[in-house]
């Protein structure tokens, strides 16, 4: 059996305050170099920077090799399972049609001038379990299809879409950078969680159809013709068309084109039963436990929608029986169980395989199958969450997080302008948010055991506003957006990425205002 190893009970270096200032530098040059000039990818990036900044803390081989392999032992064991099972929940909304139910009944039901506010109501909503990247290439097909049959410019409903999905990746679990903080600041997750919507909501409104409005006047901007949805005729027997049929369409896994295509003759905007999950490509047409194909039945709209708000609210009832409930009472102790967030999260992929999956026809090990294939893709992102878990031990063992916490004493600097700027920094140099997010959440980590609950809550989550900062040409997202959206780089960067740096400064501002009032 594999046996994690302790992280040092005593300090693990005698070098002096300037020494460890000057090894911390290193080691986090090394990080940003790495990654932004030699291109090596993050996980490797973050092992040689840890490693930097041992050698150059003078730390022993083996204290260094502990304190990594402690700090990576824990963050695989506290968020790992977390975003396995939160990328489950998202796999099957996907796959089965959920997600394209839900934006269909909601984009279907309002008015050209509400789009934008809806949109940004099913970005926000979907991003719940879904990354960042997958709801960018599940929603941006529709997008262009909304914008193409309403005539309303392409930037004025994409840049809603783009704020509701990019504030929940950065501000709520079970999303990897806000668990990590949450994780290595010991914050509370139901509180986090809450605080966290209530900062999402105006931020999203800013952020999204305010911004959007304002900017569709100067980015003009014409879906690639790659990438317009098209319209197909229904098979004759009015079911789904499977993948050996002769017209049946190739996977689309890198383009997403034609995701929002309907048959000829149909008034919808979308018709589930024509979708196609971009992202991974759906498993074909469903078929029973003896091979024999079945109709598609799309998911229910609120089924789909409780399903997915499931898990936050029972992490947010545990929050709240905490604040009202005394402790040791039998309601107390039960919405202590069932809002943990491992429990949480795995009744929401329970639920999620009745509510979406056989509610679809899928069989069993179609289903079996969809939440196995919604693991692979997560690899890179907890092997990145994985290193930075060790980076972040070794930094806090070396001294570097309590040098850091006197300092800010002494120069009564604020922890969460601290953690904001901090991840400000890093974010830019790397153009990683979860790296960001990562290496700042260790840094202030030994401040977050001088705050209250609250403050611990809202330091997570300044360190997450302070990862979506101004995401520029070394950020994938930025290239995934200025494809998606036809745009030149001055285009992207007027658009996507002041669209991230609103976010980041808005959100910013709700944590200080949430700090003032609690």
């Amino acid at each position: 059996m594999l046996t994690l190893l302790a992280a040092p009970a005593e300090p693990a270096t005698n070098a002096g305050d300037a020494q460890l200032v000057v090894a911390a530098l290193l080691g986090i040059a090394a990080v940003v170099l790495l990654i932004a000039w030699g291109k090596v990818h993050p996980f490797l990036a973050l092992i040689l920077g840890a490693a930097v900044l041992g050698v150059a803390a003078t730390m022993a081989p083996d204290t260094m090799i502990e304190s990594f392999s402690a700090g990576v032992g824990s963050t695989v064991g506290g968020v790992g399972l977390l975003i396995a099972l939160g990328a489950m929940i998202g796999g099957l909304l996907a796959e089965s049609g959920g997600a394209d139910g839900i934006v269909n009944r909601v984009v279907g039901r309002v008015s050209g001038t509400a789009l934008p506010w809806a949109m940004a109501g099913v970005a926000a909503l979907i991003g719940l379990p879904l990354f960042f990247e997958v709801g960018v290439v599940l929603l941006v097909p529709i997008v262009l299809l909304v914008s193409l049959r309403t005539d309303v410019p392409l930037m004025k409903i994409g840049i809603p879409a783009l704020a509701g999905l990019s504030v929940l990746h950065g501000l709520v679990p079970p999303h990897p950078g806000p668990l990590v903080a949450i994780s290595s600041l010991n914050a509370d997750l139901g509180l986090t969680l809450g605080l966290g919507l209530i900062i999402a909501i105006p931020t999203v409104i800013v952020a999204g159809p305010v911004f959007g409005n304002f900017i569709a006047r100067y980015v003009p901007a014409t879906a690639p013709a790659a990438l317009l949805p098209t319209r197909q005729p229904a098979t004759s027997g009015g079911g789904r068309r499977g993948p050996g049929s002769p017209d049946a369409r190739p996977d689309r896994k890198s383009a997403g084109r034609d995701a929002g295509r309907g048959p000829a003759g149909d008034d919808d905007l979308l018709t589930d039963d024509d979708l196609v999950n971009p992202g991974t490509g759906r498993p074909g047409a469903p078929v029973d436990d003896s091979g024999t194909e079945t109709a598609r039945r799309a998911p229910r709209f609120w089924p789909a929608v409780l399903t997915v708000l499931l898990p936050v609210v029972l992490m947010l009832l545990r929050a709240v029986g905490e604040l009202a409930l005394t402790e040791g009472t039998f309601a107390r102790q039960a919405l202590d169980i069932v809002g943990t967030p491992i429990v949480a999260l795995l009744a929401g992929v329970i639920v999620a395989m009745f509510t979406l999956g056989y509610q679809a026809g899928f069989s069993r090990s179609q289903v079996s199958s969809v939440l196995g294939g919604s693991l692979p893709p997560i690899a890179g992102i907890l092997l990145i969450v994985a290193a930075g878990g060790g980076f972040k031990q070794v930094l806090v063992d070396a001294g570097v997080g309590d040098l850091v916490a006197d300092a800010a004493k002494d120069a009564n600097l604020s922890p969460l302008l601290l953690g904001w700027l901090v991840a400000v920094g890093i974010r830019v140099a790397t153009g990683s948010a979860t790296v960001a997010t990562i290496t700042a959440a260790g840094i202030v980590a030994p401040l977050a055991a001088t705050l209250d609950r609250p403050e611990v809550a809202l330091l997570a989550l300044a360190v997450g506003c302070g990862s979506l900062f101004f995401s520029h040409v070394n950020d994938a997202g930025f290239w995934l957006v200025k494809e998606y959206f036809g745009l030149t780089v001055g285009q992207t960067i007027k658009s996507w990425s002041v669209l991230e740096t609103i976010i980041s400064v808005v959100g910013f501002a709700g944590v200080l205002l949430l700090d003032l009032l609690l």
